[in-house]
Formats: C-alpha cells, structure tokens, sequence
C-alpha cells in the first residue's frame, strides 16, 4: 500500500502538463540560467525529498554578501542536523558526532546534483527537451528533460520558476519512467532579507579546517575496457578497509552529473560469484573472477552497472 502511495504521489502534477509552448530560449540556456540563479541569487527554499525510504523535509538559504557565498542547509524534523557554508569552507553539526569543516564550493546534500554541471560540456552526451509549462508551488515553471544519449543512465525533469530561474521540483526517473526520487519545493523566498538573515552566521565559531590526507599516485593492473559516453576517471586510492588484510583499490568515474565507482579487491571464501542491489539512485553490482571480488557501486541502472563490471580486465586474466 505505502508503495502504491508513493507512486501515486510522486505522479501527481505530471499528468496535467499543459500543451508545449515555443519559447525563445533554448533548454541548454534556461538550465545555464538555472545554474547561474542558484548560485548568485539570495532565497530560502522549504522543499521535501521524497525516495522510497520516506520524506524528509529541509529548509535550504543562501545568499551572496561582501563577494562571499553564505549558505545554511537544515533538517527541519527531528534531532538538529545543520551545515553551513561560509566562502570555501563548509562546518557540519550533527548530534552524536563531532563537529568538523571541510572545504568546498558549495553544499553538497542541499539541491540535486542536476543543478549544477557545466550543461554545455554535458551536451555532448545528453539530450535537454522542452516539456512545456506547468505549475509548482504556486510558480509557473519551465519543464525540462535531461537524457542520455545513449540510454545507460537514469534522467532528471526539471521545474524551473519563470521569473527567478531557481528549481522548483526536480524527478530522477529509471530508464522504465519510474520516480526514483523527487525534489520538491514547498515555500521559497528571494531577495535582500535573506543577507540579513545569514550575516549572523559569520559571527559564529565553527569547528577547524580537516586536513584531507596527500595523494599518493597508485597504478593499477587492472581496468574496465567499457564505460557509458564521457565518463572520465576522476580519481584513484588504495586502501586498507576494517576488518580487511589487504587492500582495496578503487577507481572514482563521473560524466559531471551521475557518478561510480569500481573496486577490486581479494575475494574472501564463499563469495557469491554475482550479486545486484539497487536502493533509490544507487546500485551495488558484485561478481567473483579470479579470486578477485569486483564491485561497481554508484548511480547507476543496475544494468549498465553489470556491463561495466563484467568488462573489467585483470592482470592474470590477460
């Protein structure tokens, strides 16, 4: 039943889309635009995300002050989870952990991930089409769909309000249609007030700076011979995990808006020789070769996940 209701719900606004209008900006341009409104402009954005595992509902502000980004991602129900940005440096409070900074651009957890690639450089690989007009939020929106080219992962329709450019609501569909997420905005407000509202956040002790660990460069014997157009590696470790005797070696892949990771590692006994989980966005694809366990885990269909894993190439296996 509490599936059925989630179906329902996440369908509800898409079936009255109004007939597609010609409009003189191209899709490309308004999600530009949408990129540039979400990281120039002063809102507050109440939305809820909406997955399977249920809905959590969170206030996001931000402004831009003396040429510095301030910014404030809070849970609204529940124990108190805060994360607030100032210029490059972003401090998380969570009850029951200690508090630290990390240094970054911008917020990670606050809005999709759609918002903010660099569109033109995806449009190699992806399609943006105009869906018409709609309504979200007591906001007429422009509706926009972003899907690859060659149809190996999931896509994203995006309400973006006319005036201000900012997302409204954003869906991440399966390749089948089907709402793996939603981001949906409740209430939002623009302009001077919210400065006023952040400039207390400067006036705050946060907690130090954590010094990440140097890189070392690793070379691996082994590599995927297939991945989906224009995903690049972005980086690579060699790590010992808990409760592991050797170590894992992973390689980090992203096109700029969905990414995955590949991992190898010794195969312990009793391994299944294949194994697929998928949870919302995520896919965890495993499978047994050599006495090596491979394991693909990122936001993925669970079927490009399997052709990536099944192309790695091993050393022994040369």
């Amino acid at each position: 039943m509490k599936q059925l209701w989630f179906s329902v719900y996440l369908a509800a606004g898409s079936l009255f889309m109004p007939t597609i209008a010609s409009a003189e900006t191209t899709p490309m341009q308004l999600l530009q635009e949408m990129g540039s409104a979400t990281q120039s402009l002063n809102y507050e954005l109440s939305y809820i995300n909406v997955n399977k595992q249920g809905i959590d509902s969170l206030r996001y502000r931000h402004a831009i002050l003396d040429k510095k980004t301030l910014a404030q991602l809070l849970r609204m129900d529940g124990p108190r989870t805060e994360i607030i940005q100032r210029g490059n440096e972003i401090s998380y409070f969570e009850p029951g952990f200690d508090s630290f900074t990390l240094s970054g651009e911008h917020i990670v957890d606050a809005l999709p991930s759609a918002v903010f690639p660099d569109f033109e450089k995806l449009s190699k690989h992806y399609n943006y089409i105009a869906l018409g007009r709609a309504r979200v939020a007591d906001r007429p929106c422009q509706v926009i769909r972003i899907v690859a080219r060659d149809s190996t992962r999931y896509s994203y329709i995006i309400w973006m309000d006319e005036a201000t450019k900012l997302p409204m609501r954003i869906d991440l569909l399966d390749r089948d249609g089907e709402t793996l997420e939603q981001f949906r905005v409740i209430s939002f407000a623009v302009g001077e007030p919210i400065q006023d509202i952040l400039q207390g956040v400067l006036k705050l002790s946060m907690p130090p700076l954590l010094a990440l660990p140097a890189k070392n460069k690793v070379d691996f014997t082994w590599t995927p011979r297939w991945l989906p157009e224009g995903v690049t590696e972005v980086s690579r470790s060699r790590r010992t995990l808990p409760n592991m005797d050797a170590p894992t070696e992973s390689r980090l892949y992203s096109d700029g808006l969905f990414s995955f990771s590949v991992n190898i590692n010794p195969a312990g006994k009793d391994v299944p020789s294949e194994q697929s989980l998928r949870q919302g966005r995520r896919t965890v694809q495993t499978e047994a070769r050599n006495n090596v366990e491979i394991t693909v885990v990122g936001e993925l269909p669970p079927s490009t996940a399997k052709r990536i894993a099944d192309s790695v190439v091993l050393e022994s296996a040369k």
